[in-house]
């Protein structure tokens, strides 16, 4: 007569079967193509930022947003009280590059679902990493104030993206991103780091125009994607539970590096550009191709 099998093997072999699908199901998922409607790169390309929904799916976002929330804390060196910071130092934990420290982060950061996001919103043939970071605004965490991105960046054009991932709900209490829809097309306020002047003079600049200023709750699997020169900011943490985002930054898989205007884009170059000459195509090994068409 054949053996039967203990019950406790036979519950473990299915566990360990049920995991590994699990794990599987959530790299096939963001590998998935997304397609964004023709309106809605109209859209983007007139005001420089969308929102889209359903981009991700709650059990991706658990999965990914564990193995990014461990790396935070294990890299996090702030432990300043939120009294004795200043503003940007109230703003949010700020850690770069985690595909580089973590394999289950780099599946997220890496993923083609995004890439391809970023893609046709640029309207490009493919795009490259500048770099991630991941911003957890804690709790009681103050603003971050108004400023443009690529003020840092030592990019030759305008064919940037930074996709902004929240690990949960962000209602309007915990400080979602705010965008000055449009405002790509002013230059007065480009020239400012993040800081308590960029806040007071873009906001004064801003409130002179016509461009909307958007602020909404962001749902569970909803991401936006801004360009690096138009102006946005985030509101104050008021709850009890810190904001988690994760963010990654594309370029023109194309894109050049010019000749750095401030020393903020001097660090820049020599942090996430090492060993990219001005004038030729930025593809150094921390600048990996993500996707291409």
């Amino acid at each position: 007569m054949p053996k039967k099998s203990k019950p406790g093997k036979k519950i473990e072999c299915n566990f360990e079967n049920k995991l590994n699908e699990f794990i599987q199901m959530k790299t096939t998922i963001i590998d998935q193509p997304f397609q964004v409607s023709e309106e809605a790169i109209e859209f983007f390309q007139k005001n420089r930022f969308i929102k889209l929904k359903n981009v991700l799916d709650a059990e991706s976002l658990t999965y990914y947003g564990e193995a990014i929330s461990r790396k935070v804390a294990e890299i996090n060196t702030q432990d300043k009280p939120m009294e004795q910071r200043d503003t940007y130092g109230k703003a949010f934990l700020q850690i770069f590059n985690l595909w580089r420290e973590d394999e289950t982060c780099k599946e997220f950061v890496l993923s083609k679902r995004l890439g391809h996001i970023a893609t046709q919103l640029l309207q490009t043939n493919g795009v490259r990493l500048y770099h991630d970071q991941a911003l957890f605004k804690e709790a009681r965490g103050g603003i971050t104030p108004w400023h443009a991105d690529q003020y840092y960046w030592p990019l030759a054009s305008d064919k940037t993206v930074t996709a902004w991932i929240p690990l949960q709900e962000v209602p309007l209490e915990m400080g979602p991103l705010e965008f000055s829809a449009g405002s790509q097309a002013i230059v007065e306020g480009r020239e400012l780091a993040i800081g308590d002047e960029s806040e007071q003079k873009i906001a004064q600049r801003l409130r002179v125009t016509d461009f909307e200023h958007v602020i909404e709750p962001f749902e569970l699997g909803e991401v936006s994607f801004h360009s690096g020169w138009v102006f946005h900011r985030a509101g104050a943490n008021n709850t009890d539970q810190t904001r988690k985002v994760m963010t990654m930054i594309y370029m023109d898989s194309e894109m050049k590096l010019k000749e750095p205007e401030n020393e903020n884009q001097v660090n820049d170059w020599n942090t996430w550009c090492p060993g990219a000459n001005i004038g030729e195509i930025i593809a150094s090994p921390i600048n990996p191709l993500i996707y291409t068409k």
